[in-house]
């Protein structure tokens, strides 16, 4: 096993040439930036976290603004980028900071992971990153850049070897420069160390990798055990009133698409007339529909069969319903909308 001091010395001496210090979130490392861009980094590459990261910043320049939006608001910047329930806890967080903390954030990994969507990793991160205080990190491509170069078999997820990395990540992790050693691990995971072809060539810490040694850097870390996901089925009911507008609902605050403005589903096409009727005293004048798509999660395939349906005159009885609204596709609202929704409207 490398030392300690031969390990991070070797991974800063590399970052000092190579490593990217030009990302939007490295010219500012205030506690806030760095947070907002660790929640958006999660399961997301950096090329498309980019964009969607300085859109945030430009409406969003502060904890404090963060936290007095509407969840609207909030939701809409995020549409596209996916894992909704991460928007939906930075700004639970963002009042929680400013209501416990004055809108300044602790320095502690203790007192940062109290907060909503903040874990282990994240909270090591701005410690280390924002407040140059030594804490480890442990996310994904440092789960691969330990696992590999120490040999620890088997999947990240079982408890055994997630505790393995974390003694690695917590071995590893320097007293001195710690802020760049934090991206500098996460840099090598994420240019060399990749998941398939890694370029163990130009990486530093080949000398002693022993998944290099073994020939067997795709084996590591271990994958997931697979299981075939199950599928089910959606009807997205797509309809518009004489002016064109569309019908939305807002879905509950939790789960799937959690507060996020999505079509009414229906069990079947067969049921849109009744829908209508049951909810506007009126059929639809004429329904067509749609090519049928799949949208996938982490735990299922959605496949969603879109169904047009067209309404006479818009009916008045929803607009007081706070759930629901009919959408102004030539002038959209700024709203949080689902990606498979977003995609729909854009094609209307």
């Amino acid at each position: 096993m490398a030392s300690k001091q031969t390990f991070s010395r070797r991974l800063l001496a590399w970052f000092d040439q190579h490593g990217r210090k030009d990302l939007p979130w490295q010219r500012d490392t205030s506690p806030y930036r760095v947070w907002v861009s660790e929640i958006m980094l999660q399961q997301t590459q950096v090329r498309t976290v980019i964009p969607y990261y300085e859109r945030f910043m430009a409406r969003f320049s502060d904890v404090q603004a963060l936290a007095a939006a509407p969840p609207d608001e909030v939701l809409h910047l995020w549409t596209g980028l996916g894992y909704y329930a991460r928007a939906r806890n930075l700004h639970r967080a963002a009042q929680q900071l400013c209501e416990q903390y004055g809108g300044e954030f602790p320095a502690s990994v203790e007192a940062l992971e109290s907060l909503p969507g903040i874990g282990r990793s994240t909270a090591g991160a701005i410690t280390s990153i924002a407040f140059r205080q030594r804490a480890a990190i442990l996310d994904g491509n440092v789960k691969r850049v330990l696992a590999r170069h120490q040999g620890v078999a088997g999947w990240p997820g079982e408890t055994a070897v997630h505790r393995e990395l974390w003694q690695l990540a917590e071995q590893y992790t320097p007293r001195q420069r710690v802020a760049e050693y934090t991206q500098a691990i996460m840099d090598l995971g994420a240019t060399l160390c990749t998941r398939s072809r890694p370029r163990c060539e130009e990486c530093p810490l080949q000398a002693d990798c022993s998944a290099r040694a073994q020939g067997r850097q795709t084996d590591f870390p271990g994958k997931k055990p697979r299981k075939a996901l199950p599928v089910r089925d959606t009807v997205f009911l797509i309809l518009r009133d004489a002016a064109g507008d569309v019908l939305l609902e807002k879905r509950p605050p939790s789960g799937i698409w959690g507060g996020l403005w999505c079509f009414p589903e229906l069990a079947d096409t067969a049921a849109a007339g009744d829908w209508c009727l049951d909810r506007f005293g009126r059929q639809p004048t004429a329904i067509a529909t749609g090519t049928a798509f799949r949208h996938t999660f982490s735990h299922y395939h959605l496949d969603i069969q879109p169904l047009q349906a067209q309404l006479d005159a818009t009916p008045t009885g929803v607009m007081a319903a706070s759930d629901q609204l009919w959408y102004k596709v030539a002038r959209p609202q700024q709203i949080g909308l689902a990606a498979p929704v977003a995609r729909l409207l854009a094609n209307l």
